[in-house]
Order: structure tokens, then sequence, then C-alpha cells
């Protein structure tokens, strides 16, 4: 509903097009801001075009309670994707939301809504492990490398690989490996340069966990 279009113009499209200029004169005098501040605050008192402006540059105003609702939904969001990737590196069992959540409230973790929850996440592990024991979850995978750059290429793979579970070498290298996620991107592009695509990689799984929750006393 356009401004000027209030109780001062009804009917005015029945009216004369002089009286109806009136009535819209009328109305928009009382309910519209003057034309020079309009001028002054967008640069133009063309009101479809501030209307575009506002549409396209302008900020949601939210209540205070919204507001905390937000972050109290962000909250939740983060504690769930630390609960999803994360594990006990003794036990290698994966912790419940709710101890996350609750870990999360005795280091004072503040939400920041201008970041995302997966930024955040990573930065909520990062101050957990100063006080609780867990690290993200290993991913366990499957090399197979030819002959000729396989033991080489292994020696660069090694600072990359948490542990080695299973080495296979004959007419080819295999091997089974776990290591950390955010490492599998340098893994995947030094196997295909120093290969030429010649070797593979399989990933196996991508969380290395025990069945049942890690309870955190």
């Amino acid at each position: 509903t356009w401004p000027w279009c209030g109780r001062g113009a009804e009917g005015s499209a029945s009216r004369s097009p002089a009286t109806a200029t009136k009535s819209w004169a009328g109305a928009a005098g009382r309910q519209v801001a003057k034309k020079e501040d309009l001028v002054r605050a967008f640069g133009t008192d063309d009101q479809t075009e501030i209307c575009k402006m506002i549409l396209s540059k302008g900020e949601l105003q939210v209540s205070d309670k919204e507001r905390q609702t937000q972050l109290e939904q962000m909250f939740r969001d983060i504690a769930t994707i630390v609960a999803d990737k994360c594990v006990n590196p003794e036990t290698k069992r994966p912790y419940t939301v709710i101890l996350i959540e609750r870990a999360m409230k005795d280091i004072h973790y503040s939400v920041k809504p201008n970041k995302s929850t997966k930024q955040q996440a990573l930065e909520v592990i990062r101050q957990l492990k100063e006080t609780m024991q867990i690290e993200r979850a290993h991913m366990r995978l499957r090399f197979i490398l030819p002959a000729k750059e396989g033991k080489k290429l292994k020696e660069k793979l090694k600072p990359l690989i948490k542990v080695i579970e299973n080495e296979d070498f004959h007419d080819q290298l295999e091997i089974v490996c776990l290591i950390d996620p955010g490492c599998f991107r340098e893994i995947d592009e030094l196997i295909r340069c120093e290969t030429k695509g010649k070797g593979t990689l399989e990933v196996l799984s991508l969380k290395d966990v025990e069945e049942g929750d890690e309870k955190l006393e």
C-alpha cells in the first residue's frame, strides 16, 4: 500500500482529475516525507526508485526477542556441527549435542551473528581442545599408487597421515590409512600431480568412530 493511499485518497478514482489530484496531494502532504528530505536521504524524490533502494539495500530490523532466538538457534547449530565432526580421541566415540552445548557454555562461547556456523564450529573445536579431549574424527582412505612413484610419494604423504592401518606393495603400492579431514584436498592434489593421474584415492569412511556416545563427566 502506497503511503499516499490513505483515507484522504478514498474514492478519488471516481472524482474529477482536479479533485483527485488535490485529494492525493493532501494525503501525501500529511503522510509522506518532504521532497527535500527524500532527495537528501536517497538522492531522488521518485518514490518507486526509493522503494527499490530500500528493498535492495535496506536492513531488516528485528526485535530483541527475535535476535535472541536467532542467536540461540545459531548456538545449537554450531554445537550440532561440532558433535557431528568430532570424537574423543582416546575412545573414538562421538559427543552428544547436549554435551557440546554444555562445554560451549563452560568456555563462555559467544555466537558471532556475522560469521557462518561452519566457521564458528571450527573455532569452537579449537577452543574446546584447551579444556577437554576432543578432535575431528579421522577419515579412512585407500591410496593405490604406481610402483615407480609409490615409495617416493609415500614419504611426501607421511606428514599428512595420522595412522597407516595397512600397507601392501607388489605391482603397486596400496595404503589404507586415517587422516585429518583438513588434509584431504592436499593429499588428493599431491597424488594426482605426482602420479599424473595414474594413482587413485578412495574414501572408505568419512568418520572413524566407535559405536555409542561419549559421556562427559
